[in-house]
């Protein structure tokens, strides 16, 4: 399973594409779950880098831990959910759950 992020060129904020626009949060992402969608995305990051709307896209790997989308690398980890040294603060201060396919 692979999701498309990037981050905000407006103001630098870790985003995944989500329904036809950026979500804020990974438990959101469209996931692709073959090759074919994962090209979609892949020309979805291209056309919307090339619009400068988002900047470093690129396409990660995702697994369902507990019903939530948890990035697999330490460092998606990270950017999905926010400062590493407070866990009241960021992101992972309030996780999603992973929306239906």
């Amino acid at each position: 399973m692979k999701v498309l992020t990037a981050n905000r060129l407006s103001d630098g904020i870790a985003v995944w594409y989500a329904a036809g626009g950026w979500a804020e949060t990974v438990g959101n992402a469209d996931i692709a779950y073959d090759k074919a969608a994962e090209d979609r995305l892949e020309a979805i990051g291209a056309a919307a880098t090339a619009n400068n709307e988002v900047v470093d896209v690129n396409i990660i790997d995702v697994a369902i831990v507990d019903g939530l989308v948890e990035p697999v690398r330490l460092r998606e980890k990270i950017r999905a959910a926010g400062p590493t040294i407070r866990t009241d603060l960021g992101k992972q201060a309030s996780p999603q759950p992973a929306r239906a396919a």
